[in-house]
């Protein structure tokens, strides 16, 4: 089997997080150790309580205590990079030392794009899983170089959103 490559799902529709999630729990079935990293979120997700319960997944939320990126300070848009940036540099370490056979990261799309994690580091990471280790990226509009390393890439496009009709977020299924 071919093991360590690069899978991106982006886009502007519903279901990025939900296919990570799920690529998660599949490898923790076949007996893989699995590393599911969370940026720019505040920690609430249904899904992480259920994926910290499985043996085989370690969950590490980097919380983004600070809102809508456009609303954050300078001072906030720091703080989240020096956090980010440490659990990029935790995860190169994990891949060097063998800890893990899959690693994913949700919304590593918008920390990149935003400017909130090192990008150097997000590539050296890309480069050391090739071969190795299983990398599950999400988020939106994924950068070029992103997408030229990548050896899955999924698009989730919105055709129909409940929102459009004024309906929110509803638990278990968008929260």
């Amino acid at each position: 089997m071919e093991k360590g490559l690069i899978h991106i799902y982006h886009g502007n529709g519903k279901g990025k997080t939900t296919t990570a999630v799920g690529l998660a729990v599949r490898a923790a079935g076949a007996g893989m150790r699995v590393a599911f990293i969370q940026l720019m979120k505040d920690g609430t997700s249904a899904e992480l309580g259920v994926l910290k319960k499985i043996d085989r997944i370690e969950v590490y939320v980097i919380q983004n205590p600070y809102g809508f990126t456009w609303n954050m300070t300078d001072d906030d848009r720091i703080k989240l990079r020096m956090k980010n940036d440490k659990a990029i540099k935790s995860m190169i370490n994990a891949v060097k030392e063998e800890l893990y056979q899959m690693l994913v990261i949700d919304e590593l799309m918008s920390a990149y794009q935003g400017e909130f994690v090192d990008k150097a580091a997000v590539l050296e990471l890309m480069h050391l899983c090739k071969g190795t280790t299983e990398l599950v990226l999400t988020g939106r509009n994924p950068a070029k170089e992103l997408l030229s390393r990548a050896d899955y890439i999924t698009e989730m496009k919105n055709e129909r959103h409940p929102y459009e009709k004024g309906i929110h977020a509803r638990a278990g299924i968008e929260l």
